[in-house]
């Protein structure tokens, strides 16, 4: 007598329990793709630098005579940016010194240890980079106004940051 009182009950249709297990699979799916997501923006910051404006300015007044290069910079991406070093024409110009605005005002060859003396632009910053250039530099074939040279941001993650500027 038991088994006519459980026979007489219906299932759920085949069509609703299949329409039941594709909801459940897509909400797991939706879960876990923003989960993963979540984890996988704290392991994908980067760092980039854009190099927004060179200002190029001959100083005449002083002795020796120097062009004063003002990069103004600005880190775009998610990583704060670590910059150690300046090249100008592939050759190492300055390492950077880390102040507050961070700036450099240093003369070309400056012997600074480069492990010590990075400079830091957290992300979605501005920063000001200055370059004095002798114009006695180098010394096998000086600069003159009008040359037009390559200035390279080195990163302490790698990248380099290229600017050509030219000389007035």
């Amino acid at each position: 007598m038991k088994l006519s009182k459980f026979k007489d009950r219906k299932a759920i249709s085949p069509v609703i329990a299949t329409v039941i297990l594709v909801a459940v699979a897509i909400t797991i799916a939706v879960a876990v793709a923003y989960w993963m997501g979540g984890i996988s923006s704290q392991y994908t910051r980067f760092e980039k630098v854009e190099i927004q404006s060179a200002l190029c300015i001959k100083d005449t007044a002083t002795t020796p005579l120097y062009w004063k290069v003002t990069l103004t910079l600005k880190n775009s991406g998610s990583a704060t940016a670590t910059l150690n070093g300046v090249y100008v024409n592939d050759q190492l110009a300055v390492y950077l010194l880390a102040t507050t605005p961070p700036t450099v005002n240093t003369a070309l060859n400056a012997d600074v240890d480069s492990t010590t003396h990075q400079m830091t632009i957290p992300s979605g910053q501005p920063a000001t980079v200055t370059i004095y250039i002798g114009t006695g530099w180098p010394t096998t074939a000086p600069l003159t106004s009008g040359t037009t040279i390559d200035i390279k941001i080195h990163s302490a993650g790698g990248m380099d940051y290229i600017k050509l500027v030219q000389l007035v």
